[in-house]
């Protein structure tokens, strides 16, 4: 048997790609869109991709299961589990008509690629038709099985989140059943032998659960022993209160990666190659029209930067600010590092934004910048003036972190907002008043102030965040 993890530390997602070495036979799970890795990484094992399969339908990324089965006639295994409202739709809208190769999974469903055997069981609770997929090698004589493909299920040192179909989707009041569903399901992992490996779909880093160990893989005898999570089930209620405790709020663009999953996600084909601008013509961008991203750091977004800009260096951030800032239809221009270029481009296509229209080098938006004689900047100050502008009222302060950061300690009279939820709450936040943005070190301010001065707000970014706020003897409130 071949297994090969395919790692998106950007999104902290894993597809694997497991093989029949006998046959030469492979399938993928759970692919994000840009199917070219996974297409190069078969070829380089001797293995040719029959068949894809998902564990549910994702929230945090497009899938790449239709681009599969569009591009190499792979078979779709997806479930056929939960309610009416959580159906693959897209099964019977091929791009030539008719329908894909596909097989819908109920629970105990049994299946092979070579000499591959993989048993789909239903585990609810992260979402309705959630999935797991236990592997056993037949080719090699075993007759237990090696390892279970987890999806969001199981994670190293975590299980799934179960709110984000109300969090995320806006399904209201299901966050309590997800949980229960979720308590129900442990029993189909545990039930595993304890030398079976965990093979989980996201890793440190991910929206997807909130501790999730930066080791990749694990064992159910190794989770059985050390996972909080588990170890926190000792009753339903007690479970219950543990796993929604402390849940980050989801970015804005999970509820429309979960709409296009469901629905189908657009055939991508190949990636967008965004045309390089002169600076003439990046002195023609009218951001008011589209959406200019800069990845450059902080000092040089500072020094001066296309008004209108959003701030966004291509970091474990990335995904998510640009995700929650930037709406699925919108024409975007990026500046970037000429060798950056494509790799910006595949995280943006891995969230739905296709259409990329162009970029710009450093040594243009540096020619630009001679050109213009200036740049637009945001307003930053250190957490001494900070705190005298919200003495003399001259600003309200508006706090980004998560929920549970904000509760632990916060400025008094500060209006709480996450930074991946700005645009679904623009209309909370005051027009008439500038407003002193902080974070907890002034990271994901600084991005959610070039955002806010993007849509006309008058803001001030906080210099080193509340850290820097609390060295300077400033009150927290609780």
């Amino acid at each position: 048997m071949l297994l090969r993890m395919i790692y998106d530390p950007g999104l902290a997602q894993a597809a694997y790609l497991i093989g029949c070495q006998r046959t030469k036979e492979a399938i993928v799970f759970d692919p994000e869109r840009d199917i070219d890795r996974y297409m190069k990484a078969a070829e380089s094992n001797g293995v040719k991709i029959i068949a894809v399969a998902e564990t549910h339908i994702h929230a945090d990324f497009l899938s790449g299961a239709r681009e599969l089965a569009e591009k190499v006639g792979a078979r779709v295994y997806v479930s056929d589990e939960g309610d009416s409202d959580w159906k693959y739709q897209w099964l019977d809208k091929r791009s030539t008509g008719g329908s894909y190769d596909h097989r819908l999974l109920k629970n105990g469903d049994v299946f092979r690629v070579g000499n591959i055997e993989f048993k789909a069981v239903h585990t609810p609770g992260h979402t309705p038709e959630h999935m797991m997929f236990v592997v056993t090698d037949l080719g090699a004589g075993a007759t237990e099985p090696i390892g279970a493909i987890t999806g969001d299920f199981v994670f190293v040192g975590d299980l799934g989140r179960p709110d984000l179909l109300e969090t995320a989707a806006g399904v209201e009041g299901a966050k309590e059943p997800s949980a229960r569903r979720l308590f129900s399901s442990l029993p189909l992992f545990l039930n595993l032998p304890d030398f079976v490996q965990v093979w989980p779909a996201h890793g440190a880093g991910s929206a997807c659960g909130k501790a999730l160990g930066a080791v990749p893989q694990t064992t159910v005898g190794y989770e059985r022993r050390f996972s909080p999570a588990l170890r926190a089930a000792t009753s339903e209620k007690s479970f219950v209160d543990f796993i929604l405790e402390g849940q980050p709020e989801p970015p804005t663009y999970f509820a429309r990666m979960k709409r296009e999953n469901k629905m189908g996600p657009r055939i991508l084909g190949s990636l967008p190659k965004p045309i390089p601008l002169t600076a003439e013509e990046a002195l023609r961008l009218d951001p008011r029209s589209s959406v200019i991203i800069d990845t450059r750091q902080w000092d040089m977004f500072q020094a001066g930067h296309i008004p209108g800009s959003l701030f966004a260096p291509k970091d474990s951030m990335f995904s998510a600010v640009v995700g929650s800032y930037v709406g699925e239809n919108e024409g975007v221009y990026l500046v970037v590092e000429t060798s950056c270029t494509e790799d910006a481009v595949r995280e943006l296509v891995r969230i739905g934004l296709d259409n990329i229209v162009g970029m710009i080098d450093r040594f243009t938006i540096d020619k630009w910048a001679q050109m213009t004689g200036k740049g637009a900047k945001i307003a930053e100050v250190d957490a001494l003036k900070g705190a005298d502008m919200l003495d003399r009222r001259e600003a309200v302060m508006l706090d980004v972190r998560r929920h549970d950061e904000f509760v632990e300690g916060h400025a008094s009279g500060a209006i709480h907002v996450a930074h991946t939820r700005l645009s679904a709450e623009l209309d909370r936040l005051p027009r008439d008043t500038p407003l002193l943005v902080t974070c907890r070190s002034g990271g994901r301010s600084s991005r959610a102030s070039a955002y806010l001065q993007r849509k006309g707000f008058k803001v001030t970014n906080l210099a080193g965040g509340m850290l820097a706020w609390e060295r300077a003897g400033n009150v927290m409130k609780k």
